[in-house]
């Protein structure tokens, strides 16, 4: 596909919202609660009203879903513009973490067509790392190429990302009593945790349940810098599907299929 917007004008925009709704500036805020349980801030709103005034007004040939949007809506847009391309927007991910003063949480754009990202640009205004990465072009942090460790780590001295809410119990309940790796965070923000596989901060992810806007700029990012991932009973993690999808990933192929069988044997034990 040609004509694509340029990762660097798509950094820009989300850093220049993220600045202009100080949103570095974490700490305790007023938070209310939407109908699914999880929380949204005002600043949740604000820059998602800003990011999707910039994008449509540059770009008017993408349509655009953001998290922020009616559910309803949000389905619709995802099913129409499956050939033309749409942008998908988380614009705080994180949200709990925001409102509690814990600083880690993000924002995450996609550009998604025929079910494949084929742009994402993942910002963390608290350090302020942009990662990016375009379809087959490699994947960054700032200006520098992104490239996943590739030394032969056994699962054992893996450290993984897990999110232990949304695994089925007898998953979580092995992976408590017998941890087939070193150590295991729960960072809360999957739009992050994504992008830290990427860098090879950690080496193993696992969350039971994500929406498209939760994966897919970050999804994108990891492949291109040498990661490898699918859902848990190993299908494609693409962007056709619009409900809620399980996530595995490591930082090598080999890893991945270790950490796979493992949780396979596991899963019911």
């Amino acid at each position: 596909m040609s004509g694509l917007p340029e990762l660097s004008a798509l950094c820009q925009i989300i850093v220049d919202a993220a600045e202009q709704t100080g949103l570095s500036n974490f700490g305790l805020r007023h938070a209310e609660a939407k109908a699914d349980g999880s929380i949204v801030t005002d600043l949740d709103h604000e820059m998602q009203r800003i990011i999707s005034t910039q994008l449509t007004s540059r770009w008017p040939e993408f349509s655009f879903m953001g998290e922020e949007m009616d559910h309803g809506e949000q389905a619709q847009i995802v099913t129409d513009g499956q050939e033309t391309g749409f942008w998908a927007l988380d614009p705080l991910d994180g949200t709990t973490n925001f409102a509690m003063g814990f600083p880690f949480y993000g924002v995450s754009l996609a550009l998604v067509v025929k079910g494949e990202p084929k742009l994402g640009v993942v910002y963390d205004p608290v350090r302020r790392e942009c990662f990016s990465a375009s379809a087959g072009e490699g994947a960054y942090l700032g200006g520098t190429p992104l490239k996943t460790p590739q030394s032969p780590l056994a699962l054992r001295e893996c450290v993984a990302n897990i999110d232990y809410k949304r695994l089925v119990s007898g998953l979580a309940d092995a992976l408590v009593r017998y941890p087939p790796y070193r150590s295991q965070r729960n960072l809360g923000s999957s739009v992050l945790e994504w992008c830290w596989v990427a860098a090879g901060r950690v080496q193993l992810y696992l969350h039971g349940g994500q929406r498209m806007w939760d994966y897919a700029a970050g999804s994108l990012i990891l492949r291109e810098a040498g990661g490898v991932f699918s859902t848990i009973p190993g299908n494609v993690l693409d962007c056709r599907k619009f409900t809620k999808r399980s996530a595995i990933a490591a930082i090598t192929p080999e890893l991945h299929r270790l950490w796979i069988r493992w949780i396979r044997e596991n899963e019911n034990p």
